[in-house]
């Protein structure tokens, strides 16, 4: 049996194990904390404007089982919002527990509180992972899905302290990048040629300390917005975001909230006593992080080199997803590169060819974009995602952006990549081996 191990229990973790299981491998996920999904716990956007041609291509390709997750816990879906359309809110206080279970019940072994912190390695091939407790787990692939933001000195360093974020570093200890540990340089985002990183660009505020007002519309329509006091307008903060795709004015001379369990602020921070000044914001509380007064967590200070399979480049058996390989923005983003990571782990391990989606799918093209451009001159200073900015204007451009399930699905089936990832490899190289023995 293959085993492949991944180190990470977000999104893109998550994603991951779901297409190694899918191929045949036994599969365990290496979670720090106690919950899964990571940044998904205080997300919760989905669908909007390229994501929807995102999360469709994932389904055709035989992996879409959590964006179906993430859309059986929506609370309000075709929202329209600055700049985006057609998006789906997911209840980020529901979705845990089901993609948890979902996991679990395909066969996924998930270890919680166990922190990887070294590595063991032999030949550019890692042996095993090394826990904080000692505990080594080997495995004969690996994918490290650890995300990009944290130790709490680079938030201190580059931001304004440790936000108390869902990351929850005090907690359960700061991230280790495997794959520096291995021998492999990291890539590090930039906000300008002397600072690194880019601050996470929204808070979560408690629905029950703001108006009744805002709470009826929050409820009823998904999304409220609510202009600034010229006072309060801060359009610097825009340059900070992680989330390029809202860095338009609207959310800087605006209070934009979406309901996704919480009232979602889409800000990276707002100093409390201002926004207790605003009417229905009198009593408000922030939820996550809980320093959102003064800033949030800092990201991208921790990116691998790879191809375009997801494969680190220099090692034999390390794959990499989400914010760990490239300057992505987002869930989908991390699902999507998550899946091929998964996929391909096991075709490394069976001595398969690996598979590189073709450009002729938004997945396919971004994953091969992203890797493009952060060797560029300017791309460490640049992100990346289905949703908006420098991407989506590419998809628009390119003809990939589309809304239609059946056309994205049609798209699939005439490159042949209908279901790839449904494909159980174990079992059909096992076939495979069975037919020549009886031939010969």
């Amino acid at each position: 049996m293959v085993k492949v191990v991944v180190i990470g229990g977000g999104w893109a973790g998550c994603g991951a194990a779901l297409t190694a299981r899918k191929a045949g491998a036994d599969v365990t996920i290496l979670e720090k904390t106690d919950m899964l999904l990571g940044c998904g716990l205080v997300g919760g956007i989905i669908r909007n404007n390229g994501r929807f041609t995102a999360a469709e291509e994932a389904i055709a390709l035989g992996a879409g089982e959590l964006f179906q997750i993430a859309d059986s816990v929506a609370r309000h879906k075709n929202v329209d919002f600055p700049g985006h359309k057609h998006a789906t809110l997911y209840d980020v206080t529901k979705i845990e527990p089901k993609v948890r279970e979902f996991l679990e019940d395909m066969g996924v072994n998930i270890k919680f509180k166990c922190r990887a912190v070294d590595v063991r390695v032999k030949e550019r091939t890692i042996q095993g992972i090394m826990l904080a407790s000692q505990e080594i787990v080997e495995g004969d692939e690996f994918i490290e899905t650890t995300g990009s933001s944290g130790p709490m000195g680079n938030c201190l360093k580059y931001g304004n302290g440790c936000s108390m974020c869902i990351q929850r570093c005090p907690a359960y200890g700061p991230r280790v990048s495997i794959s520096k540990r291995a021998g492999v340089e990291d890539l590090v985002g930039r906000r300008s040629a002397d600072i690194y990183g880019a601050m996470s660009g929204s808070c979560k505020l408690n629905k029950d300390t703001l108006g009744e007002n805002i709470k009826r519309q929050l409820d009823e329509k998904g999304v409220v917005v609510i202009k600034i006091p010229e006072e309060y307008i801060k359009k610097e903060k825009l340059s900070m975001k992680v989330c390029q795709q809202y860095a338009l004015e609207e959310y800087a001379t605006n209070i934009v909230l979406l309901d996704t369990g919480y009232a979602k602020f889409m800000t990276p921070f707002f100093p409390l006593e201002d926004l207790r000044k605003i009417k229905g914001f009198e009593n408000a509380r922030f939820e996550d992080p809980y320093a959102a007064s003064k800033g949030n967590s800092i990201r991208y200070m921790s990116m691998a080199p790879r191809d375009d399979c997801m494969q680190v480049i220099g090692l034999n058996n390390l794959f990499c997803a989400g914010e760990k390989s490239g300057p992505f923005i987002g869930h989908t983003e991390a699902i999507c590169t998550g899946i091929l990571a998964g996929h391909n782990s096991v075709r490394k391990a069976l001595n398969l060819e690996l598979i590189k989606l073709p450009r002729a799918l938004a997945i396919g093209d971004m994953i091969a974009y992203v890797n493009e451009q952060i060797k560029t001159e300017n791309g460490l200073y640049k992100r990346f995602t289905f949703a908006g900015s420098i991407y989506f204007e590419r998809m628009k451009k390119l003809g990939l952006y589309e809304t239609s399930p059946e056309a994205i699905k049609d798209r699939v089936a005439k490159l042949n990549l209908l279901g790839i990832f449904k494909e159980n490899l174990i079992i059909k190289q096992e076939k495979v081996a069975g037919m020549y023995n009886n031939r010969f």
